[in-house]
C-alpha cells in the first residue's frame, strides 16, 4: 500500500484534493475524503463542483441520500460507503483505518507537522507500506525528503 504525505505550504487541502480526485476518477477509481471538520468538507465539495459544468467532480457527504453512488464521498470517518479504494485525509490527522485502502493521501500543514512526522516514522516500519513525501515548490509538487 502506498501512503503519499503532502506537506501543504502554499495551497490548502481544499485546492489540492480536486486535482488528485480528477486523476483517480479518470483511472476509474473512487475516492473517500475524510475530515473531522464539516466546514472543511464543505469547502472541498465546493472546490470539486466549481471546476465548471463540463469538468465538475460529482461528490456528496456520507450522510446524504445514496452515498454509495457518489464517485467522491466526503465523510468524518474512514467508512467508504461508495466502495472507494483511495482515501484522502484532509485535516492533518492520520487514521490507522486508512491502511485498509489501496492508497492514502495524507495532507498536513505547519500546525499538524508533528503528527505527520510521527505517522511517517510509524508507517516506515510497517511491512507492505510505502510512504512517499511531497512538498510544494512554487506551483508544482516535488517528491523528496
Amino acid at each position: 500500500m502506498q501512503v503519499d504525505f503532502y506537506q501543504l505550504s502554499r495551497d490548502p487541502a481544499e485546492a489540492v484534493i480536486p486535482v488528485i480526485a480528477r486523476r483517480i476518477l479518470e483511472d476509474g477509481g473512487r475516492l473517500l475524503v475524510v475530515s473531522s471538520e464539516r466546514p472543511q468538507l464543505d469547502r472541498i465539495s465546493q472546490g470539486l463542483w466549481s471546476a465548471g459544468p463540463e469538468t465538475y467532480l460529482a461528490n456528496d457527504h456520507a450522510d446524504a441520500a445514496m452515498p454509495e453512488v457518489q464517485p467522491i464521498l466526503l465523510a468524518d470517518a474512514c467508512a467508504a460507503a461508495n466502495g472507494a479504494r483511495h482515501i484522502a485525509l484532509a485535516d492533518g490527522r492520520w487514521r490507522e483505518e486508512a491502511l485498509g485502502f489501496e492508497r492514502a493521501f495524507y495532507f498536513f500543514d505547519d500546525e499538524t507537522i508533528d503528527e505527520a512526522r510521527a505517522a511517517w516514522r510509524a508507517l516506515s516500519k510497517v511491512e507492505g507500506v510505502s510512504p512517499r513525501f511531497w512538498r510544494q515548490d512554487g506551483g508544482k509538487w516535488r517528491q523528496g525528503p
